[in-house]
């Protein structure tokens, strides 16, 4: 399992991680737990925060550099239609709750 999810975002694939560090950033921003943040999510009582926040947190957890993964989220997260991102913050919030599938190479 990983807390590693790689998936569209914008216009190319994208890794995100929420780390540690990120998640206390998330917390802070948030006013929130990390545990409130996924049950809001999770039962759709989110904030638009938690899901922008979460995706530029988890793309600079990934390694992206703060200033871009910041235009990524301005592009492709704001002011774009909520159904867009959701999926993608709950995949990543899940992926660091109960952990995600780790990928395995094709090549043989």
């Amino acid at each position: 399992m990983t807390i590693n999810v790689r998936a569209f975002f914008g216009d190319a694939e994208r890794d995100f991680a929420l780390t540690d560090h990120m998640i206390e950033e998330l917390e802070r921003l948030s006013d929130a737990g990390i545990g409130l943040i996924y049950r809001r999510a999770t039962a759709m009582q989110f904030g638009l925060k938690d899901i922008t926040e979460t995706l530029r947190l988890a793309l600079i957890g990934a390694g992206t550099p703060p200033e871009e993964a910041e235009r990524l989220v301005t592009a492709w997260c704001r002011n774009r239609p909520i159904a867009e991102t959701l999926p993608l913050a709950l995949d990543v919030l899940d992926a660091r709750w109960s952990g995600a599938p780790a990928k395995t190479s094709d090549a043989a």
